[in-house]
This record gives structure tokens, sequence and C-alpha cells, in this order.
């Protein structure tokens, strides 16, 4: 084996194998600028920051049931950027369509599994629309990359970046790199016995702890095996690999303002509108919220913020929040909502299903199909909260404006829910699997009027007086 060519891990390979011609495992992003993106720095951008990371010039290579990373030896940046351009003056509702469509457009796996569009002339600006495969990364760590593309500050000088040196790996480096590893794996494991002998010194009862918490963790993989599918709505079906987007925004500080007056986080009043969302949008449609409510697959990051992104993967793992769409009350329903949060932070529900997904990468692929669509029964959607940075970014000098992400959905669910906070706003994000007829955009206009909904309990409903209009003329649209 040479240096072109490493193993792929048993979690990004769980994720290369949940691709499906229903569901393609990708990470969409929509970019919106101010004003036009200049080609010759982005890609200069692109080559300095995006392309230091070695797997975005890799393929993914099978051979036998093992699964690798191979550096591809006609690797182009012009087969991966493409510039598009929508007819006219067309708006919101266009980029939507053509995130869509891309959307719903798998990878080649010929090439190294990330696309970019560069769409000219968006109202006055530009826009990107990024596609990159689950295998390649969590989420939380690809939106990290993308936003260390952009700077602080408009300007920047272009430099010279230096080829990416290449070269082959021989039988005495490939024997020395084994013995580095293998010594490596022995410190490790000496250093674990170490720490764990100071415990029991420091503390006699360590042991016990520690035997609770394996209790803890087994307790955990019971529950969710023995947690019951979700109840049927409009939300589950059959699924068809068609992709519908939309996307919304809030004003930040109104967010900050209602979860300081209900005394939670800007998480729980964010959690508390998506669940207003759904519970407007069914009774809208006619159908009465299920009574014990659903639940959503959410990815809760096993990484450290604070940590650079030196290397690629996913670590992370999914924890299934109830939702109580069928609440009516605002204030009881965002109570309710906090209360699961709370409990779900100290659970290890994370941590068991990022184990299972390195189990399912092991095992044969037909194991892991069946294990999903047993999991992906228990939830009716994936949703994920991204804090993004507090001030306006920039790529390659133009101001970036809006960001808008969307997950991958695995197994049978079909609808995917972001989360994401920029500068001085907050936006929501669905992808719909066009099949289940969910009209993305109507749930868009709910969470708004849920937000809205919540404030006012909250005590402060004349803070928000665009989203009060537009929730009173959406009522009074949905009266007729």
């Amino acid at each position: 084996m040479t240096r072109t060519r490493t193993p792929m891990t048993a979690v990004d390979r769980a994720w290369l194998r949940m691709e499906s011609q229903e569901s393609p495992m990708m990470i969409g992003a929509v970019l919106i600028f101010d004003e036009a993106l200049d080609l010759t720095r982005f890609r200069q951008v692109l080559e300095e920051r995006f392309l230091r990371f070695r797997r975005f010039r890799q393929i993914v290579e099978h051979r036998g049931d093992k699964t690798y990373w191979r550096d591809d030896p006609t690797f182009d940046l012009d087969n991966h950027l493409h510039v598009v351009a929508l007819p006219g003056d067309a708006g919101q509702d266009a980029l939507q369509d053509l995130a869509s469509d891309l959307n719903s457009t798998p990878l080649s796996p010929s090439r190294p599994l990330w696309q970019v569009h560069y769409i000219e002339n968006y109202q006055g600006g530009s826009a990107l629309i990024a596609r990159i495969h689950h295998c390649i990364a969590d989420g939380i760590s690809l939106v990290r990359v993308l936003l260390a593309l952009t700077d602080n500050k408009p300007h920047r000088h272009l430099h010279t970046v230096p080829a990416t040196p290449r070269y082959d790996e021989s039988r005495w480096e490939r024997l020395g790199r084994k013995a580095r590893e293998l010594k490596h794996s022995a410190g490790a494991g000496i250093e674990q016995l170490r720490h764990f002998g100071h415990n029991v010194w420091k503390k006699p009862t360590y042991p016990l702890e520690l035997m609770r918490t394996g209790g803890e963790v087994g307790l955990e993989c019971l529950k969710l095996g023995l947690t019951p599918s979700d109840p049927p709505t409009l939300l589950k079906g059959d699924l068809g690999g068609r992709k519908q987007v939309a996307w919304a925004n809030l004003p930040l500080k109104d967010v900050k303002t209602t979860a300081r007056a209900l005394k939670g986080t800007v998480n729980d009043v964010l959690m508390t509108a998506a669940t207003g969302a759904i519970h407007q949008y069914l009774t809208d449609q006619q159908e009465t919220p299920p009574d014990c409510g659903i639940r959503v697959a959410v990815p809760f990051n096993l990484r450290p913020l604070q940590q650079p992104i030196e290397t690629l993967g996913n670590q992370f793992g999914l924890v299934l929040v109830p939702l109580p769409v069928d609440v009516d009350c605002p204030r009881m329903r965002f109570r309710q909502v906090q209360d699961h949060m709370n409990r779900l932070k100290r659970s290890w529900q994370a941590q068991v299903t990022y184990s299972l997904l390195d189990l399912f990468g092991r095992g044969p692929d037909i194991l892991e199909r069946r294990a999903l669509r047993l999991l992906s029964r228990k939830a009716s959607a994936v949703l994920t909260n991204v804090p993004g940075p507090r001030r306006p970014v920039y790529l390659a000098g133009a101001r970036l404006s809006t960001p808008m992400f969307w997950v991958p959905q695995t197994g049978g669910i079909g609808i995917g829910m972001s989360i994401f906070s920029y500068a001085d706003r907050v936006l929501f994000g669905i992808i719909v699997d066009k099949k289940l007829a969910v009209d993305p955009q109507r749930v868009m206009d709910a969470f708004e009027t849920s937000f809205y909904d919540l404030a006012e309990v909250a005590g402060t409903p004349g803070t928000y007086p665009q989203v009060e209009r537009r929730a009173v003329e959406r009522r009074k649209a949905s009266s007729f």
C-alpha cells in the first residue's frame, strides 16, 4: 500500500453504505452573498484552505470487504466547481428549486465526493450551492470547514499556494509507520491502566462508579432497542428520492429575549418553535397530532468545539428527542421540550449510537440496512442545530449574508430540519422528500408563527412587529 491510499474508518463506512436512491447521503449548503464573488480569488481560497484536507482530493475504493480513501490521480478543481446562472431576475423560489434539484442528485462515485455550484447574478449578488458526502465528515465539522474559508474582513491579498507534495511510501517506511502505531496503541493502553490505578488510589469507590456507568450505558442500549416506532403521520411514508428545500429566518436578539423571559436557552426556544411548526402544520392539514408526540433524531457532537479541525471524519452520535406536538399551549410545550433536552444531555445515548454506527460499519451491509430501518422507525425527522459566527464574515472579499445547511436523512426518514445562527439572525431550513407531499414553505411559515406565539406567552409580543404582522396575515389567509 502507498501513501496515496488509507483505510476508511468503520463509522465513515457506515455513513457511506447508508446511501440509497431515496436518500443521497449529502450535506447540502446554500451561501448567499451581497455581491458577486471574484472567481479567481474563490478558486485560490479553495486551493489554499479547502483542498488542504486530503479527503477532498480522494475517491472511495472498495477492495473485497474493505474500503479505502485513494488519491484521485486525475483530480481537477474544474470537475467540482461549476458556474451556472438563474433566468432573469430570479428570486429565492428559483434558488430553492435549484438547490432542491441538486440535493436530489447523488454525487459521482468516480470522483471525490463533493461539488460546488456558483450562481451568477443572484439578486444583485451571488450564491453558492455546496454538496459534500456525509462519509467525508459530520455536519458540524463540514460547517466549520466551510466557514474556515471565510475572513472577518473583506480585503485579502492573493498569494501563491504551494503544490501538495505526493510520494510513495517504501516498505521500510511502511514498517516504521506500523511500528509507531503499535507503540502508540500500547502506550495509550498503559496510560489508561495508570490512570485507572491512580483513580482507585485516590478514590476507592472508583471501580463501583465505573460499573455504574457501564450499567447506565447498558440500560441506554436497552431503552433504545425497546423504544416503540413513531406513530404514523403526514411526516412519514414511502420515499421517492426527489427533494424540496426551503428556509426562513428570525432576529437572533428576539430569540434571546424570549429565552431570557422563559428562563431557558436559545436552543430550547428554537426546538419549541420547531415543535410548534409541526403542530400547526399537522393541524392545518386536518390531521390530529398524535397524543404521544413524535421524536426527531438530533446529532450530538462528540468532538470538542474548541479543537481545531485537523482531520475530518464523523465524530457524533444521535439522540432521539421527543417533541410534544400534541400540546396546544406554547408555554407548556416549551417546558416539556426543555425537560426532554436536559435529561438527554445527561444520558449516554449519543455515545451508544456512535458505537452502534462503528459496529454497523464493521459488519455486513445487510445487517446495517436492517438496523437502520429499525432505528429510522423510531423518529419522524432529523433536526440539527449548529451555532455559527456572531459577526458577518467574507468569502473571497464578498460579504456572506445568508448561510443555510441541510443534513441527510437516514433509513426511512424523509424530512431534515436545520437551525443555524449567524450574525444577528437564526436561519431555519427544511429538506423534504417530495413523495411525502409535505409543503416545505408552509412549514417555514408555521415556524415563524410558532415562534411569535411563544414570544407572546413570554410577555414580550411588542418586540416582534414584523413577525406578528406576517403571522396575522397567514392566519387570515388560512381561514378562507
